[in-house]
C-alpha cells in the first residue's frame, strides 16, 4: 500500500500533563500505511511524550488512539509491541553485559521444549544485521561495540519484530554518512513492504529528503502537517520555533593568533602519525567517517587514553597528560560525545554540574564558598541561556540542548585555552544548535582554540576555519575553509583523494 493509502494510526485530541506542565495538549496526528511521516519540534515540544504514549510507556490523560481501525489503550510496552508497534528510542536501551543476539531477542528468545534455540537466534540476528549493513559477530558483547554499532543493533532489533509501525527517534544520531545511507535504504525497503514509519529527527535536511509528510509540534501543541511538496527548511523551522533563526558561519574577520596546540606524529591504538595545529582563536574541524580515529585522537590529547608515539606541545612547551585532570589544570577542556555517560552527573543538581570543575577555585582551606558557587551557576545560566526552573534540580530534568549547554558552562567557568568539542550538537534541536554555534564562535572570538569533531559535514563546513580529515586512523587532508565543500571532504574521508 502506498503513502496515499489508508490510515494505520490516528491520534485524536491527545493530552498529557506532568504536574502543572502540559507536555501535550489536544494533539492530532495520523500515519498512513507505507509512508515515512516525520515528527519534528524543538526539545520540549512533546515528541518524546507522544512516542512514549504510542510505545505504552506513558498513559495519555485524554484523547483517542486508533490503530489498524481499532481504538487502543496501551498501558505497558508489551501492549504496543503485541499490537505491531516497534520503537527505537534515542537513548539506547541495550544491556551492555549481554551479547548482540541476547539484546536483539531480549524477552522473546526462540525456544523449543524449554531450551533456547541458539543457532536459530544467531542466524536470524545475522539476517537482521545484514539488513542494516553491520558486519559483526552476533556473539559479541554489546559493551565492546561503538555507539554507532549499538545504534545499528537497536535498529536490527526493531526490524526483527516485524512491526507494522516503526517509530524511529533520532535513529542516525550516531551514524556516519555511509551508515545513514544504508539506514535510508532500509527505510525504503520497509516502505515498499507497507510498513509505516514515524521518523523523529532534528536534521531538517534529511527530513525533507525522506519524509512523505512532516508534522510539527511546538510547546506541546500540534502546529500542522506539510506534504513533501509544500515543505522547505525555512517553513519547517519557522513552524518549529516560531521565529526565524540566524544562520551562523565562521567569521572571516576573527583574529587568529599564534599556534596554541601542536600535535606531531601522534600514534595510538586506533590512530597513526597524526599531525596538525590549532591557533589561538581558531576553530579546527575534524571530519571523517565513524571509526576514522577522530575521537580516539582527541581523547589521547586530553589524557583520557594512552598514546605510544608522537609529541604534543601547548604554547610551545611539550606536554603529555597522564590524566584528564592534569590536562584540565594545564588549560584543556573536553566535551565528549556521550554526555550522559562520560560528562554529566545525571542525578546531581544543575548547579553542581556547572561548578564542579571550578570548585577548587571556589574553596578555601577545603571549605566550599556556597555563595560564590551560586554566583557562578547563575552567571553561566544567564550567559548560555540555559532554560531551567531552579539550579537545584537534577540535570536529568533538562532537555538535551540544555544539558549540552550545562557541560559547556562547566568548562567556560574555568576559562580553558583549548576546548575539544566531540559532536557538540548531537541530539539537540535546531534552536539549541543555533545557540551552540553562536557560543562556539563567541568563544573563538575571545581567543579560545577549538577542536570541533562532528559527523555533520554542513556543521563542519559552516563553523571551521580549517578542516582536518581522517580516514582509518590517519590524516588524509588538512583543508583551508576556501578549499572545502562536501564533495572534497568526502573524497579525503573515504581515502579516495591523494593523502598528505
Amino acid at each position: 500500500m502506498d503513502a496515499n493509502g489508508e490510515l494505520i494510526l490516528q491520534v485524536d485530541g491527545v493530552s498529557k500533563r506532568f504536574g502543572g506542565v502540559h507536555a501535550l495538549e489536544d494533539v492530532d496526528f495520523d500515519v498512513r500505511y507505507g509512508e515515512v511521516h516525520a515528527l519534528v519540534g524543538e526539545n520540549g515540544a512533546g515528541k518524546t511524550t507522544l512516542i512514549n504514549i504510542l510505545g505504552g510507556i506513558v498513559e495519555r490523560d485524554s484523547g483517542r488512539l486508533v490503530f489498524k481501525g481499532q481504538e487502543v489503550n496501551f498501558v505497558r510496552p508489551t501492549d504496543s509491541i503485541e499490537a505491531g508497534i516497534a520503537v527505537i528510542h534515542q537513548e539506547l536501551s541495550m544491556m551492555p553485559a549481554l551479547n548482540v543476539i541476547e539484546n536483539v531477542y531480549m524477552g522473546r528468545m526462540p525456544a523449543k521444549y524449554g531450551r533456547v534455540m541458539w543457532k536459530v537466534a544467531e542466524q536470524d540476528t545475522l539476517t537482521m544485521l545484514a539488513q542494516v549493513g553491520l558486519e559483526i559477530d552476533p556473539r559479541t558483547e554489546v559493551s565492546k561495540l561503538s555507539i554507532s554499532q549499538r545504534q545499528l543493533v537497536e535498529i536490527a532489533k526493531a526490524l526483527s519484530m516485524n512491526a507494522s509501525l516503526l517509530i524511529m527517534d533520532e535513529p542516525n544520531s550516531s551514524l556516519a554518512e555511509a551508515e545513514t545511507e544504508r539506514l535510508f535504504d532500509v527505510i525504503g525497503m520497509l516502505k515498499k513492504q507497507g510498513v509505516a514509519i514515524i521518523y523523529v529527527s532534528h536534521k531538517i535536511e534529511e527530513v525533507l529528503r525522506i519524509a512523505d509528510r512532516i508534522s510539527v509540534l511546538r510547546d506541546g501543541t500540534y502546529r500542522g502537517t506539510l506534504s513533501r511538496e509544500e515543505a522547505s527548511a525555512d517553513k519547517v523551522i519557522q513552524m518549529m520555533v516560531g521565529r526565524e533563526l540566524r544562520r551562523e558561519h565562521a567569521s572571516d574577520g576573527r583574529t587568529i593568533g599564534e599556534v596554541r596546540l601542536a600535535v606531531q606524529n601522534l600514534t595510538g591504538e586506533r590512530f597513526n602519525d597524526v599531525s596538525f595545529t590549532i591557533r589561538a582563536g581558531e576553530i579546527v574541524g575534524f571530519a571523517g567517517l565513524v571509526g576514522a580515529g577522530r575521537s580516539e585522537t582527541a581523547r589521547a590529547i586530553f589524557g583520557a587514553d594512552r598514546f605510544s608515539g608522537g609529541k604534543i606541545t601547548l604554547d610551545g612547551k611539550a606536554v603529555r597528560f597522564k590524566s584528564p585532570d592534569e590536562a584540565i589544570r594545564k588549560g584543556l577542556a573536553m566535551v565528549p560525545e556521550d554526555r550522559k555517560g562520560l560528562s554529566l552527573f545525571m542525578n546531581l543538581s544543575i548547579l553542581f554540574n556547572i561548578s564542579v570543575a571550578k570548585l577548587p577555585e571556589l574553596s578555601r582551606a577545603g571549605i566550599i564558598n556556597n555563595r560564590r558557587v551560586m554566583q557562578t551557576g547563575r552567571e553561566f545560566v544567564e550567559k548560555l541561556s540555559i532554560k531551567l526552573n531552579t539550579l537545584n534540580k537534577p540535570v536529568s530534568d533538562l532537555s538535551g540542548g540544555n544539558q549540552q549547554k550545562t557541560i559547556l558552562a562547566r568548562w567556560l567557568a574555568i576559562n580553558p585555552k583549548v576546548l575539544i568539542l566531540d559532536e557538540p550538537t548531537h541530539g539537540v534541536d535546531v534552536g539549541a544548535k543555533a545557540d551552540i554555534y553562536r557560543l562556539v564562535r563567541d568563544l573563538a572570538e575571545s581567543g579560545i582554540s577549538i577542536l570541533l569533531i562532528s559527523s555533520e559535514l554542513p556543521e563542519i563546513l559552516a563553523m571551521s576555519d580549517r578542516v582536518v580529515v581522517m580516514h582509518e586512523g590517519q590524516v588524509t587532508g588538512i583543508l583551508d575553509r576556501s578549499e572545502c565543500d562536501e564533495h572534497v571532504v568526502m573524497l579525503y574521508a573515504t581515502g579516495m583523494a591523494n593523502p598528505l
